[in-house]
């Protein structure tokens, strides 16, 4: 992977002021948005999705995050290698993945060193966006772990805008499952990376693109957070994950562009019946657990599952097509910043294992560090 642009993060703008929403509609929207997931881990669920194959001896993942410093993370093969950029950078680098030159804006953390296995968050940005206009909005870069922010290939439709697969835009012939892998490759070989320790978050269409991840990549990627995704599933209208996946879900119920109510002529689901088809691939036995995280957040939980694989819906009531916390603006609608998306997601991912039976030939070096 070559460098080829030094490209230090945006200083983040100040934050929009944001309306309050009215009492009565906030307990209106809590209400139905209760009555709604109530119903996630039953009939509709159950039908909807195929249950993931568990072999009896597969390593358990837990959502739960007993303890974070009692584990040993393998290592890589670019463990003990110069990174090529300054711990804390950000720099935009290439890399060619199905005989095209692709781009990455790579982040390392502060005080990132080349003898310590780092986690990895893979990022993919919304249609029309970069993976630096995504940097700037998140607040990813604040997370204790490489930031790969990918950059997709412009696409169809109006204007040159850049986009991911799995969209009825995305351009003709882009496989984006195996930049994933090649992006992976690449930062396993000139980096120190756990490869147990792989996510992958993103916005709109990236968000949506992480769900296919989350279907096809289920052997080297360990958990997925989507924000705001379009689920359009376009050439992959099934899913058969190898194991259980961990899903932390963010969404809008306000949310315009991407309807949490879905849109059938768009081919994009309910966001429920997407979430609720996670809880039962996962076979979650308990939940749903709804709780009123803040006046226009609720947090709804599903435990007990398969392999430990926990599956989290957070709603934002009134939320349009934004970012939870954006540092910058990040979307049409209301904002809320009553949590930092990048701070609950990382509370979910940050402890979850890819199982090691998955590792092999991904050129690990054994626990250690």
């Amino acid at each position: 992977m070559s460098t080829t642009t030094a490209s230090p993060r945006p200083a983040p703008q100040g934050r929009r002021e944001q309306g309050r929403r009215r009492p009565g509609r906030r307990a209106a929207l809590l209400t139905a948005l209760a009555l709604a997931v109530s119903g996630l881990a039953g009939p509709v669920g159950a039908t909807t999705a195929a249950a993931a194959p568990v072999p009896a001896d597969a390593a358990v993942s837990p959502s739960a995050h007993p303890d974070r410093a009692g584990r040993n993370p393998l290592r890589s093969a670019g463990c003990g290698t110069d990174p090529g950029q300054a711990p804390g950078s950000s720099v935009l680098r290439t890399l060619t993945s199905d005989g095209r030159e692709r781009t990455v804006q790579l982040h390392l953390p502060d005080g990132y060193r080349s003898d310590r296995a780092w986690p990895v968050v893979l990022v993919f940005h919304g249609r029309g966006n970069t993976g630096a206009g995504t940097e700037a909005f998140s607040g990813l870069d604040a997370l204790p772990a490489i930031v790969a922010y990918g950059n997709g290939v412009v696409g169809t439709g109006d204007g040159d805008r850049q986009a991911w697969e799995g969209a009825p835009y995305a351009a003709p012939g882009v496989d984006d499952v195996a930049y994933t892998n090649d992006l992976l490759d690449t930062l396993e070989r000139d980096l120190c990376v756990d490869p147990r320790r792989v996510y992958a978050t993103g916005k709109s269409n990236g968000a949506g693109f992480t769900g296919i991840l989350a279907c096809e990549l289920s052997d080297r990627i360990a958990a997925v957070a989507p924000v705001a995704a379009a689920f359009y599933g376009t050439g992959h209208p099934d899913c058969y994950p190898e194991r259980p996946v961990p899903v932390i879900d963010f969404h809008g119920t306000d949310d315009v562009t991407i309807p949490y109510a879905g849109d059938p002529d768009r081919g994009l689901p309910a966001i429920q019946d997407w979430v609720g088809g996670w809880v039962a691939r996962n076979g979650c036995a308990a939940g749903p657990d709804v709780e009123q995280t803040a006046f226009d957040v609720t947090t709804t939980r599903w435990t007990d599952c398969d392999r430990g694989a926990e599956v989290t819906h957070v709603a934002v009531l009134g939320g349009g097509h934004t970012w939870p916390g954006e540092d910058s603006y990040s979307g049409g609608g209301y904002a809320t910043h009553s949590i930092e998306a990048h701070e609950v997601l990382w509370e979910f991912l940050g402890d979850e294992r890819l199982p090691v039976r998955f590792l092999t030939g991904h050129g690990t070096e054994g626990a250690a560090s």
